[in-house]
């Protein structure tokens, strides 16, 4: 029955990791850039932004790279008050222009001493670590170690410590990590392993994911994200995460 399931969703795998993929998911947006610094920060925020319906996820995105002058790394590191009041009409669902200019100020704050997102998240990995439940804890302490945080802004950035599945950055991570030259993930990080990552479990992938009766818990939280990784495992010990082409498309693409 593994053997079966395992053909079935490596053809789904091979079928929709593919450059034709880009073009409608949120990952265009960092696709639009070539300097590493900005497709991370492109990235990140296109990460941040998706939920919901995907072309708003991409249109706000695009938005504000706009605002940013189609170069975030140079914006976040040289922006002057007048490029901030610009950012002032920004808004997409519950993320406000308070969220906003604390990411910014984050970001400038980070990029003035390391030249990639990266560091912020393998600082407080070990070396042992299976996954990156560390690092994700401890990019969520960096993140928020700035003076006078907006308590509102908390609420974007997920952690496995708040139960959360940590979707959106999972996904970032999956894009910045995984290196199949397929076309679609960058590879650019190299200090984080393909194994280390854990599926986005989005409502899509935990829907099907339950269908095929690989995942046992009933809520979309941290635990069933690590449950379902770990079967996957048996699937791809060094590329599980590969498989959320599969789960996510036949949700999403093929209503399965």
């Amino acid at each position: 029955m593994q053997e079966e399931l395992k053909i079935f969703l490596d053809k789904k795998v091979d079928a929709y990791n593919q450059p034709f993929f880009i073009a409608s998911d949120p990952i265009c947006v960092p696709h639009s850039f070539s300097k590493k610094q900005d497709i991370e920060i492109a990235g990140f925020f296109a990460s941040i932004f998706a939920w919901g319906n995907r072309t708003t996820i991409i249109n706000k995105s695009k938005e504000l790279m706009q605002l940013m002058h189609n170069a975030p790394h140079d914006y976040c590191l040289h922006h002057t008050s007048k490029d901030l009041k610009q950012l002032l009409s920004f808004k997409h669902r519950t993320f406000n222009t308070t969220d906003l200019l604390y990411f910014v100020e984050f970001l400038k704050y980070h990029y003035k001493s390391h030249d990639t997102l990266e560091t912020a998240f393998v600082q407080s990995m070990k070396k042992k670590d299976e996954n990156i439940e560390n690092g994700l804890n401890g990019f969520y302490d960096y993140f928020f170690s700035l003076p006078d945080v907006p308590k509102r802004t908390r609420k974007h950035i997920a952690s496995p410590n708040k139960k959360s599945s940590c979707k959106k950055l999972n996904m970032y991570l999956r894009w910045m990590v995984r290196n199949d030259k397929k076309g679609v993930d960058f590879g650019l990080w190299k200090n984080i392993k393909p194994s280390q990552l854990i599926i986005p479990l989005d409502l899509h992938v935990f829907r099907v994911a339950k269908k095929f009766n690989l995942i046992t818990r009933n809520q979309s939280d941290w635990l069933s994200a690590i449950e379902l990784t770990e079967i996957l495992k048996h699937l791809d010990q060094k590329d599980p995460v590969k498989y959320d082409f599969a789960l996510f498309s036949l949700g999403v693409l093929e209503k399965f």
